[in-house]
Order: structure tokens, then C-alpha cells, then sequence
């Protein structure tokens, strides 16, 4: 038993080795990070939306059920989006140029010894032309007991999300661009 440990040790030393031999090599390989990368042109120039309810999970229905709107998620992001006035909201996903579909989850967040749930706005951007999605934001909402927290919480998730959108679908600087 031992020469076979002694052996799988000296396996893995050897691989270990040869791992980190190639790391400079990776390294001189890998190509310089230039700054952010340009957002879809679809997301910049889109005039028209259509705002697509892609519900909520079972335990995130839970929560939005307790505070008494299951519909709140959709509502809350609709309204704010009329707020805003950057796009106009359309009526059927033929008549608009992106698909902004929002969803609210809470998925299962295991911490070693504790597991709980992290409530999480999601939305999602689609090009209607071709289907595909161009981009996704999330936003956390903190968890609360009593009612008027949670729609403290829900809200400042939205605004959250909302802060991101416009930050995302804001003019975009011209490259290299400067007056003189």
C-alpha cells in the first residue's frame, strides 16, 4: 500500500509541475482586457418594448402571495417603466423591437450549515427578431417578516434594477472620441 501512495504522490507532484510550467506560457497567450465590452445595438437603439410577465418560482409565489399581489413583480417593473419614458410599451411582442421579460425567484443559497433563500429580481432582454437574448440584469430583494418591509425591500429592488437598465441603455461614448 504505501509504494502505490508513494507513487499517486509523486503523480500528482509531477502534474502539479507541469500545471504550473504552463502557466507563464497561458499567460503571454491570453489576449489584454481593453475595457468594457459595447452593449447590443438592439438594447440603444430600441424605441418600442413589450414587457412579457415570466411569473415567479414556487417559493418566491409564497412570498409575493403573503404580501398580498402575486402579480407584484410585473406591476411594480411596468409601472416603473412607464415612469421612465425611455421606451414605449407596446401591447404584443410583434409591434415591439426588444422583449423585456421579467421574473422573480428565490433560489436555495447553500452556506455550508446554513441554507436559505436569496429573493432575486430578474430581467431579461430579447431581441424579437431573432429570439435571442442580448442581455440579463438581477437585483437581490432583501427577505423581511412584516409586510410594509417587504414592500420597502421589493421596491428598492426594482429601483435597483430600474438604475441598472439605464445605466445599460444609455448613450454610449463615441470611441476614441474627444473635440479639439
Amino acid at each position: 500500500m504505501p509504494t502505490s501512495t508513494a507513487a499517486g504522490f509523486r503523480i500528482c507532484l509531477a502534474a502539479a509541475w507541469v500545471v504550473a510550467g504552463s502557466l507563464p506560457a497561458l499567460a503571454e497567450q491570453s489576449p489584454p482586457v481593453t475595457g468594457a465590452a459595447p452593449v447590443p445595438a438592439q438594447i440603444l437603439s430600441a424605441k418600442r418594448v413589450f414587457i412579457s410577465n415570466a411569473g415567479v418560482d414556487g417559493i418566491a409565489f409564497a412570498a409575493v402571495k403573503r404580501a398580498g399581489d402575486p402579480n407584484q413583480p410585473y406591476d411594480q417593473f411596468y409601472a416603473a417603466m412607464k415612469n421612465w419614458g425611455r421606451f414605449d410599451i407596446v401591447g404584443a411582442p410583434s409591434d415591439a423591437e426588444l422583449i423585456f421579460e421579467i421574473r422573480f425567484s428565490a433560489p436555495l443559497s447553500d452556506c455550508g450549515a446554513v441554507a436559505s433563500y436569496q429573493p432575486l429580481l430578474a430581467l431579461t432582454i430579447l431581441d424579437t427578431k431573432t429570439r435571442f437574448i442580448l442581455w440579463s440584469l438581477g437585483e437581490p430583494v432583501e427577505g423581511a417578516i412584516l409586510k410594509k418591509t417587504w414592500e420597502k425591500n421589493f421596491d428598492q429592488g426594482v429601483s435597483n434594477l430600474m438604475a441598472d437598465l439605464k445605466a445599460l441603455a444609455a448613450p454610449q461614448p463615441a470611441a476614441g472620441g474627444g473635440s479639439q
